[in-house]
């Protein structure tokens, strides 16, 4: 473990650093000093730019600064799309202690970004995990900070299934939402999401041109439907794509080893905020890696159940009734 590390985890005193800044100075380490020590590019201006003693302040701050991962539909949106007044006040809170807040979705990015600033999320400490995972995007810095996409060849087997298999495929171009045919799901999906609806003569020659965050499978109508298709895909990609559904109509398809869970350890690992400082709340299979992944996963009331199995606690109340400003209370917030 790096000085760092065991610094905010309380095993380390401050002092130490000036021992080990001595060791890295007569040794034949080829490393920089601040990767020696495991300081984040942050703490390293802070210590060069001011004093021994805003370093030490600044990083006793960070050893009770923790991120906050939350999906949005089930989780901190009550069933009417809302944040309620007791979570809104909670999420305030959690900002105004110097805590981040990451909204977690398979939304597009588009999607996700609206709804954070209808929401007024607090841009300082806030990001979006968007596509499940495939983008991540600093609301403060304006820009995405990890970004990737369904390889070509995987996303055409998809498409040339979904074809046999008569089931409505889309991708994304540009955020926006870019099918072969235009069907009921198509315009259903878009209205719901309020993203625009487009139909490509030939989608394969659009993603030969351009890559898709993730193609998205979908029947409202019949979702046993999307349950067979996945065990289709499986079959002809295996571990080539990874698949989730965030409800039984849908089936997401992203690229191998990406997941809301992946996304949980990029941006800790990003930010230098350690794994065991974060907390993730969800409802829904797609949420399950991330609660996994986090320091303390939390499924809400109600979440179905393989989610809750995987999560360190159940939340007494569902999302209409303020389970993000319960869990927020018990294992984030200061005691009021």
């Amino acid at each position: 473990m790096t000085f760092r590390e065991r610094f905010l985890a309380g095993e380390a005193d401050f002092d130490e650093i000036f021992d080990l800044t001595d060791q890295w100075n007569f040794s034949d380490e080829t490393c920089t000093l601040r990767e020696y020590l495991g300081l984040t590019e942050d703490e390293e201006d802070i210590w060069i730019s001011d004093s021994d003693e805003a370093l030490e302040e600044y990083m006793e701050k960070e050893k009770d600064r923790k991120i906050y991962f939350t999906d949005l539909d089930g989780t901190l949106l009550n069933d009417s799309k809302e944040i309620t007044p007791d979570t809104r006040s909670a999420i305030e809170r959690l900002s105004a202690e110097g805590h981040l807040i990451v909204l977690a979705s398979g939304r597009a990015f588009k999607s996700v970004l609206r709804i954070a600033s209808r929401l007024e999320m607090p841009e300082r400490s806030s990001f979006l995990i968007c596509y499940n995972g495939v983008q991540i995007y600093d609301m403060a810095a304006k820009k995405m900070i990890f970004s990737t996409a369904l390889p070509f060849e995987v996303a055409k087997t998809c498409i040339e299934e979904a074809e046999k298999n008569q089931i409505h495929i889309q991708a994304y171009l540009h955020d926006e939402v870019v099918a072969a045919h235009d069907t009921d799901d198509l315009h259903a999906y878009c209205d719901r999401q309020k993203l625009q609806a487009c139909v490509a003569q030939d989608l394969l020659a659009e993603l030969s041109q351009e890559a898709t965050p993730k193609l998205l499978a979908i029947n409202y109508a019949q979702p046993e439907k999307i349950t067979a298709f996945r065990e289709v895909l499986h079959a002809c990609l295996g571990d080539q794509v990874s698949l989730t559904q965030s409800n039984p109509y849908f089936l997401e398809i992203m690229p191998c080893g990406i997941d809301k869970g992946f996304a949980v350890k990029k941006l800790c690992d990003h930010l230098g905020i350690p794994i065991s400082h974060s907390v993730a709340s969800g409802d829904a299979e797609n949420d399950i890696e991330m609660l996994k992944a986090a320091g303390t996963g939390v499924a809400m009331a109600n979440a179905d159940d393989i989610t809750k199995a995987a999560a360190d606690y159940v939340t007494e109340r569902d999302n209409n009734h303020d389970g993000v400003a319960e869990l927020l209370e018990r294992f984030i917030l200061k005691t009021k």
